[in-house]
């Protein structure tokens, strides 16, 4: 699969994550967003990593799981509730990053959907991610 990804800079994701409606979406605020993404994939919008004990794939700039949200064409038992394909999630454009992210927290589990953000964002001031943005 050849992606063309982008390590974006912190402020320069969060201008795009504002511009594409995730600040305060379902009461997750910018800052959330952002710390999500440096411990999922260091913003980077190319990132893949592989589950061996599911045969999953996590892709882009939110580690997005080929089980449940994405199709790649190879996961066992693959949901797709997203409705896209994981190589979508992979470019320098985190629209569909983005789109899908929205649907993964309309889940009861919300944020709590990714390990990266239980472990180093929830409950933690992540006004810090974004406080010196020019947003």
């Amino acid at each position: 699969m050849v992606a063309h990804g982008k390590v974006y800079g912190r402020c320069e994701l969060a201008r795009a994550m504002k511009r594409l409606g995730l600040d305060g979406y379902r009461g997750y605020s910018l800052g959330h967003w952002v710390c999500t993404a440096r411990y999922e994939s260091n913003f980077n919008t190319g990132a893949t990593n592989y589950n061996r004990g599911d045969q999953s794939t996590d892709y882009g700039i939110f580690q997005i799981n080929s089980r449940w949200w994405c199709n790649d064409g190879k996961t066992p038992r693959a949901k797709n509730a997203c409705g896209i394909q994981c190589g979508g999630l992979l470019t320098s454009d985190i629209t569909a990053s983005v789109k899908c992210a929205k649907r993964v927290v309309r889940d009861p589990n919300g944020m709590g959907a990714w390990v990266a953000w239980k472990k180093y964002c929830k409950g933690k001031d992540v006004s810090k991610w974004i406080s010196d943005c020019k947003l």
